[in-house]
């Protein structure tokens, strides 16, 4: 018995890297997948090839799974509706949602353009909403219908977004975005049953390699033995976000990177400072204050700055 056995799984851009092993482990463990990719460059385009995600179906079938390829756009809202139409059409029912597909157009801000920046947020934030908003429709109607789901969305984040990257402000925007959007959904989906995490993956991949042009970009099936850039390694805690094994776990955010797990903590209110007047009346900050108390208080140093020292 697999972990995922009667489960049906959608892994965007699943024909290379991560969703790539993501879409295959899934398989292993009993779940029928929708491979979706657009068959584009890293960059993404208008030119699109079939081959990498029938390459994936072939690879899951070979092993005895079952899947089926689909290459709608995720950034388009009505392409969207039409990849989870397929799982519905193909197996019955979804179960597995895992938002993967995305494009990379790295430049500073001062030189990039309107359409770099555009491109990327629309793949990344508009396709995750994008096939989120199809899948939960059908969520809340089987849940409405007295069908409970034990559904699950795994969406994929990235530390430019969770830590800041430099020449990926629209890359970086883009995955804030998601694991801000990723929490929300867990809010909003928790009483028809479905549940909303993402995962933080690694490993060397056709994004990777546009930085660091050295590196051997393998597919995740043709490792022989563990290496930590191996794209696939972040596939078995999709594969416990999707099970009812975390049934307990929602709007979370892991990071899996070779043998490496951690749960990202959220943005949360740190040290709280309060502005009293001179008879202990709570008033408006004064300005000049404000840096007097974070420095000592919260930084733990006295000192004024470097532009305050210059100007002394």
């Amino acid at each position: 018995m697999g972990m995922l056995d009667g489960k049906v799984a959608i892994v965007t851009g699943a024909g290379n890297g991560v969703g790539r092993g993501e879409a295959i482990m899934l398989a292993a463990h009993g779940a029928k997948v929708v491979v979706n990719d657009l068959g584009v460059g890293v960059a993404g385009g208008d030119s699109s090839d079939k081959r990498p995600a029938e390459e994936v179906v072939a690879v899951i079938k070979s092993r005895g799974g079952g899947a089926v390829a689909n290459f709608d756009s995720v950034a388009d809202y009505a392409s969207a509706g039409n990849i989870v139409a397929t799982a519905l059409d193909t197996f019955g029912r979804l179960d597995i949602l895992v938002n993967n597909a995305g494009v990379l157009r790295d430049k500073m801000m001062f030189s990039m353009s309107p359409e770099d920046f555009d491109v990327v947020v629309k793949v990344h934030m508009y396709g995750a909403f994008n096939t989120m908003r199809h899948a939960s429709e059908y969520w809340r109607h089987e849940s409405k219908e007295g069908r409970q789901p034990r559904a699950s969305i795994i969406n994929t984040v990235s530390s430019a977004g969770l830590q800041g990257q430099a020449s990926q402000i629209n890359y970086g925007g883009a995955k804030a975005g998601v694991a801000a959007m990723t929490i929300i959904a867990s809010l909003e989906l928790a009483r028809y049953g479905v549940r909303a995490n993402c995962i933080g993956p690694g490993g060397f991949t056709r994004m990777v390699a546009l930085a660091k042009k050295d590196i051997e970009v393998k597919n995740p099936e043709d490792y022989t033995e563990f290496d930590r850039m191996n794209p696939a390694n972040s596939a078995p805690g999709v594969v416990w976000l999707a099970s009812d094994e975390s049934l307990h776990v929602t709007g979370q955010v892991l990071r899996l990177v070779g043998d490496n797990l951690a749960v990202y903590q959220p943005w949360e209110m740190g040290e709280q400072f309060l502005a009293k007047d001179e008879a202990g009346n709570p008033t408006q900050w004064d300005p000049s204050d404000i840096g007097r108390v974070l420095n000592r208080y919260h930084f733990r140093s006295q000192n004024p700055g470097i532009d305050a020292q210059r100007r002394a």
